[in-house]
């Protein structure tokens, strides 16, 4: 049991059975009267959001949550397959559980946490950095050495970075995926 003592940025609390991430969070505390805790609440589910005020005292319950490390299989349609590696059983996302983010870079058989609320997946996260090839990119002309140049690139996901100007097509390149930016070529 958590008290609103206990609340921050990034807390994953249970509220009418659903789990909820604290996306905003402030303490205030005025010169009469209880210290209020103002959070922004997003809900992991269904993504809607809404402000909530709570006074010190409050008690709240802990969302009930765990990572599951999958792979991702296919998609067909607005529905994407994950295999769980451990015991080989299939869990169906939809996309807006999936995330524009995370679709932008994820391949088949690559290897993801997924996280878990009561046994249904709710969300995913990839790994730090991903391997994908550039299957579109403008060929580079020598002597643009511009400081800072880059140039759009496609990736075999469809999704579009910019990139470097020496890169080019059908190279294997590093992505962070937090931050959805180029960061090195890979030797095969």
């Amino acid at each position: 049991m958590l008290e609103s003592s206990d609340l921050k940025k990034g807390l994953k609390v249970e509220i009418d059975g659903d789990p909820y991430v604290i996306t905003q969070f402030s303490f205030v505390k005025p010169g009469k009267g209880q210290a209020l805790y103002k959070c922004r609440l997003k809900n992991m589910v269904n993504g809607t959001q809404f402000d909530r005020t709570y006074r010190s005292g409050d008690k709240f319950n802990e969302a009930n949550l765990e990572e599951q490390e999958m792979e991702y299989l296919y998609s067909d349609g607005d529905s994407y397959c994950f295999m769980n590696t451990s015991n080989y059983e299939q869990e169906f996302m939809t996309a807006d559980q999936v995330g524009d983010d995370t679709i932008a870079f994820l391949k088949e058989n690559t290897v993801c946490n997924v996280l878990l609320f009561e046994g249904r997946a709710i969300g995913v996260s990839l790994p730090n950095f991903v391997e994908l090839r550039i299957t579109e990119s403008e060929p580079w002309a020598k002597g643009d050495t511009a400081a800072g140049s880059t140039k759009p690139a496609t990736l075999e996901t469809g999704h579009v970075l910019q990139v470097p100007p020496f890169v080019n097509q059908d190279e294997l390149i590093r992505i962070d995926t937090r931050t959805g930016e180029y960061t090195e070529r890979v030797k095969e």
